[in-house]
């Protein structure tokens, strides 16, 4: 047993000086600067300039960080409270992932009714991107050792035919633990696939639907992944996240049926139909 602790990942990439680079935040930087070039080359494709994709990321990013460090320390309150300190300590972990789609939706709203760019054809470019984004950065969780399960079995983790890296990093607290970083990172890469390949599909989805079916699929898998985690933000014993999971899928069936009923509602490869040059 000795042998595998030992062989559990630093979480410290390398050190600039005094300051400590944190894996975490090298993984997630890359995961938002590969979305950021897929979006911009769709976006092209799309009648969107690649500028104004820039600058809506320039508001957007620090707008999600945020929220998503607010979302969290609100439901660990009883924590922070007492140790205000450590709220800025982002490279520690403890950013909430819906909290940060929240805060972006929001940017990206007031941003596109700004620049005469149809919201709903921005957040289709961007879904794809963000959900394979949030497949990157689970791997920050799991250099952190966070976002892990319930106990389980060597045997089991063997029998998943993992890396031995994955299965020692899964070693937390005394026991072998279930990788649910793992589970919600391959299922937002799966969705990742899905939605690109489908998305050019002429007369397949209206513009709007590319974004709510990320929010579908997104959510779909959360609420079954979260379910299995062990340091669920909660809200009067119920998981806050599987709450969320249940509004936001049942919402985006609804606005896509709602939506489909307007005649006028372009198909998404009709690009931007509000272009400006």
């Amino acid at each position: 047993m000795g042998n595998l602790l030992s062989l559990a990942l630093n979480p410290i990439a390398f050190n600039l000086g005094p300051i400590e680079v944190h894996w975490y935040g090298i993984i997630i930087a890359s995961g938002v600067i590969l979305a950021v070039y897929l979006a911009v080359r769709e976006g092209d494709k799309r009648g969107i300039k690649a500028d104004d994709i820039y600058d809506m990321i320039l508001w957007a990013l620090p707008a999600a960080l945020i929220c998503a460090r607010l979302y969290y320390v609100i439901f660990q309150w009883s924590y922070y409270k007492d140790n205000l300190g450590e709220i800025v300590k982002i490279w520690d972990g403890g950013i909430a992932i819906y909290g940060s789609l929240i805060g972006a939706m929001i940017v990206v709203i007031l941003f596109c009714r700004h620049r005469f760019i149809p919201v709903w054809l921005m957040l289709d470019v961007a879904a794809p991107t963000v959900i394979l984004a949030q497949s990157i950065g689970r791997w920050g969780n799991f250099m952190n050792q966070e976002a892990f399960g319930q106990t389980t079995t060597l045997s089991f983790l063997q029998g998943l035919h993992l890396p031995q890296p994955i299965i020692s990093q899964m070693y937390i607290s005394g026991a072998y633990r279930q990788p649910t970083f793992l589970y919600e990172s391959l299922w937002s890469l799966l969705g990742f696939l899905v939605l690109i390949t489908l998305r050019h599909n002429p007369h397949f989805f209206k513009r709007g639907e590319v974004f709510l079916t990320y929010v579908m699929w997104y959510s779909f898998g959360r609420f079954f992944v979260e379910g299995m985690r062990t340091d669920s933000l909660m809200l009067a014993g119920v998981r806050v996240s599987q709450i969320l999971s249940v509004i936001l899928f049942v919402s985006a069936i609804i606005l896509i049926i709602y939506r489909r009923r307007d005649t006028t509602n372009p198909w998404y490869l009709d690009g931007n139909d509000l272009k400006v040059d």
